[in-house]
């Protein structure tokens, strides 16, 4: 079965892609072995990763720039991370709604995950949902967080353009988050640039830029009005020029195995966390004790903890 799924979404068919995604989003059996047979497919994707802070229109940015990107003759899929239902635990979709623009168009496929509680701005499913649309020719896959402040620092792992997006009149709160998602892009966009305070808001970002030293790439700041398109083509030329660049994430290693490193990281850290999480090893209860009453530092706890989860993965 996951051979004949491998082969649909390697030919681009959108119902085997569907398919694709969601078994990987729900951590299947079929999944991991799909995800087995796409690995030699990987690596040919431009991976754009969208964050910032809630309110920033961020999804509003995403369709505009889907347009542009379809203007370089590139097929474009979209991961759109959404806050989960507190009922079903699934995406809410207030992101796709704001894609709509592109949803019939047939090259692009635009998929929305739940984040499932996850702190970091995406859910543990997005690097498996770019793996699929890569294998599957998409040339951009843009990825868009949740919007859940200066935590999302995970895009910076799996985008190779990371871009920053904030709104106008944050004042002393560029100050407040600049230790976490400003740190990380490649790209700053001042959106709603309509709205009083956009030129601040870049004077702000200049400023914090020339306090900081740059390699061969130097983030510029760019403005956008999303909803009308203005600055949008910009900023694709802007994505374009940093992929040139040599810069990203890419830069100066084997593309492909940079991907399996992140994807081996990721479901190893995953399958870790379980297992510690739900074991009902004695051995792992007096480990807790001790660390609970001071007896053993959390280095040496940690250590311990993943030689006892790994001993009972390990048996059949």
């Amino acid at each position: 079965m996951s051979a004949t799924l491998a082969t649909g979404v390697r030919a681009g068919e959108r119902r085997a892609i569907a398919r694709a995604l969601s078994a990987v989003e729900n951590e299947t059996g079929a999944g991991a072995d799909l995800l087995r047979a796409l690995h030699p497919h990987l690596g040919a994707a431009r991976v754009i990763g969208i964050t910032g802070p809630p309110g920033a229109g961020k999804s509003t940015l995403v369709d505009a720039l889907i347009g542009e990107l379809l203007a370089l003759n590139g097929r474009v899929g979209v991961v759109a991370v959404d806050p989960s239902s507190p009922i079903t635990g699934g995406a809410i979709l207030g992101d796709r709604i704001r894609m709509g623009t592109h949803q019939g168009d047939e090259r692009v496929f635009i998929r929305s995950l739940a984040s499932r509680g996850h702190v970091g701005g995406l859910s543990r499913s997005a690097a498996r949902a770019v793996d699929v649309l890569d294998a599957a020719g998409y040339a951009h896959i843009i990825v868009e967080t949740v919007g859940a402040g200066q935590s999302e620092v995970e895009v910076a792992e799996l985008a190779d353009t990371r871009i920053v997006v904030l709104p106008p009149g944050l004042g002393d709160d560029v100050q407040a988050i600049k230790a976490g998602i400003l740190e990380i892009a490649d790209i700053y966009v001042v959106n709603k640039a309509d709205l009083p305070l956009a030129e601040r808001a870049e004077r702000e970002l200049l400023s914090m830029i020339a306090l900081r030293s740059y390699g061969a790439w130097k983030p510029p700041v760019l403005r956008t009005v999303a909803s009308t398109g203005v600055g949008v083509a910009k900023l694709a030329e802007a994505i374009a020029a940093h992929a040139q660049s040599g810069s990203g994430r890419r830069a100066g290693g084997d593309a492909r195995r940079t991907r399996m490193r992140r994807l081996l990281a990721a479901s190893a850290a995953d399958r870790l966390r379980r297992n510690i999480e739900q074991s009902s090893s004695a051995e792992l209860d007096r480990l807790c004790d001790e660390l609970a009453r001071g007896e053993l530092g959390h280095a040496a706890a940690d250590l311990r903890a993943i030689e006892i989860a790994a001993a009972g993965m390990r048996k059949p």
